[in-house]
């Protein structure tokens, strides 16, 4: 969700409340975003931060820095998995990169707006993917979970290594940094993402293969 507080004292809805909310959502997303020009249909923004979903989208520079690593990672046809990050999902897509494969899984149903690269996902039942998204079946995975707790990277990283032929791109709060190492084996990155939102918690990158964004850094 390129987010970053644990909401461990917010209150929840029910699940079926919050479901009924989140279609509710999907359809005015549609209605939002069906007038657009193609182009700016996937720029970050266009579907708006939730912030009751802990939800903060990345700067339109991180998200596009992001965006060409991964397309340079993965390689020529290749499949890349975003989980749980809407806006590098979209820069990837607004890069109109015809040999790559994209996927969004998230939580937020106004995502649905883009069609069967959307996939829902709840990290709390990490391994309940469609049928069709095979084992070890993408080249690079990127993930941002929503919360700063180790249950949350536990639970996340369950779906990760299902998805993960090999490389792996994880963004969250700089707190995680051992938990990321235990859980995954990955390594701190010199690149610092940044958010269009001012947050108090810094914010890292963590992976398991040499960043090119690190070598001009």
């Amino acid at each position: 969700m390129d987010s970053i507080d644990d909401d461990d004292d917010v209150p929840q809805l029910s699940s079926h409340a919050l479901a009924t909310l989140q279609e509710f959502y999907a359809e005015q997303a549609e209605q939002n975003t069906e007038h657009l020009e193609p182009d700016y249909k996937f720029s970050v923004g266009a579907v708006e931060e939730d912030w009751q979903l802990s939800q903060f989208w990345y700067s339109d520079e991180t998200a596009l820095n992001l965006a060409k690593e991964l397309i340079q990672a993965c390689g020529e046809n290749g499949r890349i998995a975003c989980v749980s990050t809407p806006s590098i999902y979209q820069k990837l897509k607004g890069l109109s990169a015809e040999n790559i494969s994209v996927c969004l899984l998230e939580y937020d149903r106004r995502f649905s707006v883009y069609g069967d690269d959307y996939v829902f996902y709840d990290y709390n039942d990490p391994l309940n993917l469609p049928e069709s998204m095979e084992k070890h079946s993408f080249d690079l995975v990127i993930a941002d979970p929503p919360y700063l707790s180790e249950e949350c990277l536990r639970k996340t990283a369950e779906t990760i290594k299902f998805l993960a032929r090999s490389k792996v791109l994880l963004c969250t709060g700089a707190v995680m940094e051992d938990l990321a190492a235990t859980i995954l084996g990955l390594k701190i990155c010199k690149f610092i993402p940044k958010h269009t939102s001012s947050l108090a918690n810094e914010f890292r990158c963590y992976s398991n293969y040499p960043l090119g964004l690190d070598i001009h850094i």
